[in-house]
């Protein structure tokens, strides 16, 4: 377990929906997917180490869960601006995703 955080640390995340615009294997990782999403009206990529696990041409046109305003970073070469939420167990990743189709952008409380 974690340390227990506060709840004004918890709402410092910007948790939103996002639509996946797009999907390709990271060409210098083979843990990882390069994913261009939209949350409101910005486009903006992300590092998922999820291959193996969901093949990117599946993802497109897909909602997903992301941390909108973790600071970001390069991972391997390649820009990541945010990061998706999942669950993990020992044999799979799970995304997060909406139960329903919402706008890319919807917050999450």
């Amino acid at each position: 377990m974690k340390p227990t955080i506060s709840y004004d640390d918890f709402a410092k995340l910007d948790l939103r929906v996002a639509s996946v615009l797009e999907a390709r294997e990271h060409p210098n990782a083979n843990k990882l997917l390069l994913l261009k999403i939209r949350v409101d009206d910005v486009e903006k990529q992300i590092v998922a180490g999820i291959r193996g696990h969901y093949d990117p041409a599946d993802l497109v046109g897909t909602q997903i869960i992301v941390v909108n305003n973790l600071e970001e970073v390069v991972l391997r070469g390649e820009e990541s601006q945010g990061m998706l939420l999942a669950a993990s167990d020992a044999d799979a990743v799970i995304l997060l995703r909406p139960e329903r189709e919402c706008r890319p952008g919807a917050t999450i409380k």
